[in-house]
């Protein structure tokens, strides 16, 4: 998805991936830090690509018990919700079932094989009481929400120094945020970036876009693997080939984008007021009732 220029960008590289926030000033210095330390913290929390990091802590049986970080609840029962909604197909320990796949650490794209995560995954992840516990070692991947959910803590950094009212765009690649302007965003056609698919006008709130075409790679036997699973068989998706959500926050849309991947996917999205625009792998294009986004069809 690509957005308008605004007078002042500020772009750069963080938690893999580019972003880019547009506001009507240049961000003051101290205003950049303090996004720059929020990024940080969200990272040495959730990053499952860094062995510091906390949920790689708890990967590796080193702590089974810590300080809960500040996003914990929020994410995880949205987590839970995206669970009950999917079949189990989102589950927030998927981690270890991407790592075999390749989508690990390093890096290293070499597939070992498919492997379920685990079906409990709520008895053995606890959320409560301002603890994070894993009652046995196991990997949280938060992909399926967090950068959403890191895009909404961006642009409340950016709202407390310009006013909630200024105009700001919050685009991580993406997931992108609109605040206090309108944007119209393009949708990338999923198997060629030079094409769009539509274009939606966004006045405020958030659109979030997934696509199995970033984050491939080849797997066993030349077969085609992605960083979207189905948490129930270690499986890449095959069906579905990108989905954009607009939403009001983008952690809400960052899950709705996600879980429309699967069976159960729309029926998140209507509890959540988030509509959508999805594409399959055949080329048919679906989208939500009362959906706004001008498509090329």
């Amino acid at each position: 998805m690509t957005a308008a220029t605004a007078p002042a960008v500020r772009t750069f590289d963080a938690i893999g991936t580019r972003w880019r926030i547009d506001t009507a000033e240049e961000l003051p210095p101290r205003i950049a830090a303090e996004v720059d330390a929020a990024i940080a913290r969200f990272d040495a929390d959730w990053s499952r690509f860094r062995g510091d990091s906390l949920v790689s802590l708890l990967a590796a049986g080193d702590a089974g018990a810590a300080p809960a970080p500040p996003d914990a609840a929020a994410m995880l029962d949205l987590y839970a919700e995206l669970s009950d909604a999917t079949a189990g197909a989102v589950n927030p320990l998927v981690g270890g079932a991407l790592v075999r796949r390749g989508y690990d650490a390093d890096l290293s794209l070499v597939d070992r094989g498919a492997e379920a995560a685990p079906v409990d995954w709520r008895d053995l992840l606890r959320w409560s009481d301002g603890i994070l516990r894993l009652a046995a070692p196991a990997t949280i991947d938060v992909g399926a929400l967090g950068k959403g959910r890191l895009v909404d803590l961006v642009a409340e950094v950016v709202a407390a120094a310009s006013g909630p009212e200024a105009p700001v765009v919050v685009d991580a690649s993406g997931d992108i945020l609109v605040r206090g302007t309108t944007e119209r965003i393009a949708l990338e056609h999923p198997y060629d970036p030079r094409r769009a698919i539509g274009v939606w006008e966004v006045d405020g709130g958030a659109l979030c876009a997934s696509a199995v075409n970033r984050r491939a790679w080849a797997g066993i036997g030349g077969e085609g693997l992605h960083h979207v699973l189905d948490a129930r068989t270690g499986e890449p998706v095959r069906e579905i080939a990108a989905t954009w959500a607009r939403g009001d926050d983008a952690m809400t849309a960052d899950a709705a984008a996600t879980a429309l991947f699967f069976a159960g996917g729309d029926a998140f999205a209507h509890a959540h007021g988030v509509q959508w625009v999805r594409m399959a792998t055949d080329g048919r294009v679906e989208w939500s009732h009362g959906c706004t986004a001008e498509l090329f069809t």
